[in-house]
């Protein structure tokens, strides 16, 4: 990319217009951020290693404080949004801004010298305001700004070591000697967190499947369900299977794991991960919807059922803050009613005996702790067990009680919330008196 201007504090005004071309992208889609960004890049590859960098990470710290930019320019104007964002979440001087600037622009933007106007909950938290509305009931004000400003930070890098073929010491080792700074992470056994963004895909210990990405909030999943080496089990909504992988390899690589998704897509992002992990007890299973014929024949079969259930994603906003656009609370309800259809179903496949965890990387209560007392009042064959005791049984001391529910201001991982359960043995009946 040839800048058209010279440079303004290292910015060639080309490098800011296609800022602003993928932010314009963004704002009028439903489509995720990510997936635009690399749509973009690829549609322009005159853009070089640092524009992409530039767009990528003023994009996504630009997202992460949306709603406090929102108060000096709309979401119409991505143009506007873009030049507040290097003023003021940047701090770079008014008149290198300035020179970016088109027609009245260069006004607008010295009236905001002194920062955006009054703040208020929403702005300081960066949270949409029907999430704040529905966090209130939940927690006191203060712990929802914290919340919010830890949502507000990127979030670190995770890797799950794959322990079928190594053990964590080995790869902290050879982490190290690659130059690498990482770091054990306190709740899961196999975490690691990375500080940066090394090239984690040319390095020899991803390739030969020693580690996978991963945050360290999601594995914990695995020890909840805490599969035997002969189980059958079933990852009810596996997507590209990073938790599929570590059940597999939980169980030494024994027993099956049916990978069920309905996207043809994301089990196919599973193949190449699935080869490099040298697990073979998985089974991927492409499924129509929770009540697919592929899904009722393994009814009262399997010994242990993961739903990690699609939903409004809120946990993640350190990942994916372009999800304060486009989830809003008219789709709730309809999230709400699918994951209470998907839980049924998959509670369906439980043997006597066996268990299920509900999970979600949300942190909204209809998502969570409703949905758990909802099925909780409708399967009554279900009895709640203790995630805090059964992490405690796979020696994790994580703070958690009867639910399973991470924040990233207390845990410093993602937002996710689980909730476990144990189906009854059936109980026989009594037989008639002759």
């Amino acid at each position: 990319m040839k800048p058209d201007k010279p440079d303004v504090r290292g910015i060639p005004v080309a490098r800011f217009e296609a800022l602003v071309e993928v932010l314009d992208r963004v704002l009028h889609s439903s489509h995720a951020a990510d997936a635009l960004l690399h749509q973009t890049f690829r549609e322009h590859p005159q853009w070089g290693a640092q524009d992409r960098a530039f767009v990528a990470d003023t994009l996504y710290a630009l997202l992460r404080r949306i709603e406090w930019l929102r108060t000096v320019a709309p979401l119409t104007a991505p143009r506007r949004l873009a030049l507040a964002a290097l003023l003021l979440l940047q701090g770079r001087a008014l008149r290198d801004v300035q020179a970016l600037c088109r027609g009245e622009e260069s006004a607008w933007l010295e009236s905001l010298r002194s920062g955006p106007g009054p703040e208020g909950l929403v702005q300081q938290a960066d949270l949409p305001a029907w999430v704040v509305d529905r966090l209130r009931p939940i927690m006191p004000e203060a712990e929802i700004l914290a919340l919010g400003r830890a949502l507000q930070r990127p979030a670190p890098l995770d890797l799950r070591v794959n322990g079928w073929l190594t053990q964590r010491d080995r790869v902290l080792q050879d982490l190290a000697q690659a130059g690498v700074v990482a770091q054990a992470t306190p709740w899961s056994p196999w975490g690691i967190r990375i500080e940066g963004r090394p090239a984690l895909q040319k390095m020899p210990l991803f390739s030969a499947g020693l580690v996978e990405v991963q945050d360290e909030g999601s594995q914990l999943l695995g020890l909840l369900l805490a599969p035997q080496r002969r189980h059958m089990v079933v990852d009810f909504c596996a997507g590209a299977g990073g938790k599929t992988l570590q059940l597999g390899a939980l169980m030494h690589n024994q027993g099956r794991v049916y990978a069920f998704d309905v996207s043809q897509r994301r089990l196919n992002h599973l193949k190449p991960r699935l080869k490099r992990s040298g697990l073979s007890n998985i089974t991927p299973v492409l499924i129509a919807h929770e009540n697919d014929a592929r899904v009722k024949r393994l009814a009262g079969k399997i010994d242990r059922v993961l739903v990690d259930a699609p939903c409004s994603g809120m946990g993640t906003l350190r990942r994916n803050p372009d999800l304060k656009l486009r989830q809003g609370p008219e789709g709730l309800e309809a999230l709400v009613q699918k994951q209470r259809a998907i839980l049924a179903a998959a509670a369906a496949l439980v043997k006597p005996g066996g268990h299920l965890v509900y999970a979600t990387c949300s942190l909204l209560p209809e998502e969570n702790a409703q949905q758990a007392e909802h099925f909780q009042a409708t399967h009554p064959a279900f009895e709640p067990l203790s995630c805090a005791e059964l992490l405690r049984a796979q020696q994790v001391d994580c703070p958690v009680g009867e639910h399973l529910q991470l924040w990233p201001q207390v845990h410093g991982t993602d937002g996710f919330f689980a909730a476990a359960w144990r189906r009854q043995p059936a109980i026989p009946t009594p037989e008639e008196p002759l």
